[in-house]
């Protein structure tokens, strides 16, 4: 069942550019990149699908070193008319099974640019090492991630919702059945062939077997991970014991319990995190603009979705009768799911969000997240409770200059004005936890009406 994904505009301006590049779409496997380029694909006179998995497509890569035989051999093949080479799409699906191809980009670029491309493929990040000449400035990229929780409340075709949740702010009425709403999405998660699955079904019996299949793809990936059979045995292990340690901060060396050394642990899920099966979410000590994080720190442990943890753990059926998922696995579920969430918003750039730490002695404090809004950082604290024991994002407040906060938790939207600990006014924001993707929107309105 296809989807309208948030992408398909961003697909779609690249399109109608006037000096338009040879795109390449990212993201894990199974997260809907090759649907969303035939989805695309329907709005040309001709496409042209290839896969490089396959020997018979790839075979145009391998017989020829020319970009204009390449395309002669593909258009004749496909019986295209060479007239009509601005109204064709090809699609070169899987293009890190040839690292000549990615090299021949920037060909396409340069000597065809009325020819629109599009490469997308799963671990290209391990590709790319093999690349001698990458076609860096000739290429240009899109990411993918799983649904976010807009995207799904489309996938169910849930109009009224989907109109409420666009308000800023939320009116009263929308928040028990946005809630609701929110919650199955937190636990089924944002692969979409779990919920294709669950629409055909209307419930979550079926859905075992999809989780399996998703994550049975990435252990066999391993293989491509990995670069000798000590780096196998390290993926593996890390892959098997990581959703044990979700949203916690890590330690390389001994992970999961195991022997394993900090270098060979670290470069495992470094290499985990190109393919953006796992996610290091690393500190920052900023407090002002630009923040940088610091890689010298132990970073939080975040997955591709929260469905396939939720799935790994056991929980789901727990799940269903908890009115309070920030009370899931230790208070880990939700958090995860913002940091998701906020992740599922950057479709031109890799950036992944930060969290703030202060480490000393005596004070040391932790907010869960930072957002960069103009010339200030906001501290984002994810969890229930009264605002007078967010302690940490009180030491945040007391080191800014700007006077707002956010906490995102179970109940209604509200802005309350509080004073820190140390005697200092400021603003919080408190948001309902289906708010997160709308975090940009709702900082601005905040600010916006308090400054």
């Amino acid at each position: 069942m296809p989807f309208k994904r948030h992408i398909q505009n961003s697909l779609k301006d690249w399109k109608n550019k006037v000096n338009r590049k040879p795109l390449i779409l990212r993201g894990a496997r199974q997260v809907g990149k090759t649907t969303e380029v035939k989805t695309l694909s329907q709005t040309y006179k001709h496409s042209i699908l290839l896969n490089l998995e396959k020997p018979t497509d790839v075979f145009y890569f391998e017989e020829y070193d020319d970009v204009h035989v390449i395309v002669e051999a593909l258009f004749l093949n496909h019986n295209i008319s060479s007239d009509d080479i601005g109204k064709t799409l090809l699609f070169i699906d899987e293009i890190q099974e040839s690292p000549k191809a990615i090299q021949l980009l920037r060909y396409f670029y340069e000597e065809i640019p009325g020819l629109h491309v599009i490469a997308a493929g799963s671990l290209l990040e391990f590709a790319m090492k093999e690349v001698q000449n990458f076609p860096v400035g000739r290429i240009e990229y899109l990411y993918m991630h799983p649904m976010n929780f807009m995207e799904y409340l489309q996938a169910i075709d849930h109009k009224e919702a989907l109109d409420q949740l666009n308000k800023v702010p939320i009116e009263p009425i929308a928040h028990k059945t946005l809630s609701d709403l929110f919650n199955r999405y937190a636990i089924i998660g944002g692969m979409p062939e779990v919920v294709s699955q669950y629409l055909e079904n209307s419930d979550m019996t079926n859905l075992p077997s999809v989780y399996e299949s998703i994550w049975s793809t990435y252990k066999n990936d391993i293989e491509k991970y990995a670069g000798n059979n000590t780096q196998r045995k390290v993926i593996k292990h890390v892959i098997e014991t990581a959703h044990l340690y979700v949203d916690q901060r890590i330690k390389f060396q001994g992970f999961g319990q195991s022997n394993y050394k900090s270098r060979e642990v670290s470069e495992a899920m470094r290499n985990l995190d190109d393919a953006k099966v796992i996610r290091l979410i690393y500190p920052t000590t900023d407090t002002a603009v630009p923040i940088k994080q610091d890689i010298k720190k132990s970073p939080r442990l975040q997955f591709l979705d929260t469905g396939l943890i939720n799935y790994n753990l056991k929980i789901q059926a727990q799940l269903l009768s908890i009115n309070d998922l920030s009370e899931a696995f230790k208070g880990s579920i939700i958090p995860h799911l913002i940091t998701q969430e906020l992740i599922s918003l950057n479709k031109l750039n890799d950036h992944k969000p930060n969290f703030w730490v202060r480490e000393k002695r005596q004070s040391s404090a932790e907010v869960d997240l930072v957002y960069t809004y103009k010339d200030k950082v906001i501290p984002i604290e994810i969890k229930s409770g009264s605002a007078g024991k967010l302690k940490s994002l009180h030491q945040f407040i007391n080191a800014v200059e700007h006077p707002f906060a956010i906490r995102m938790f179970a109940g209604k939207f509200n802005i309350e004005e509080h004073t820190t600990q140390a005697g200092k006014p400021f603003y919080l924001m408190n948001l309902p936890y289906y708010l997160g993707t709308k975090l940009p929107e709702y900082i601005d309105y905040f600010i916006s009406k308090y400054s």
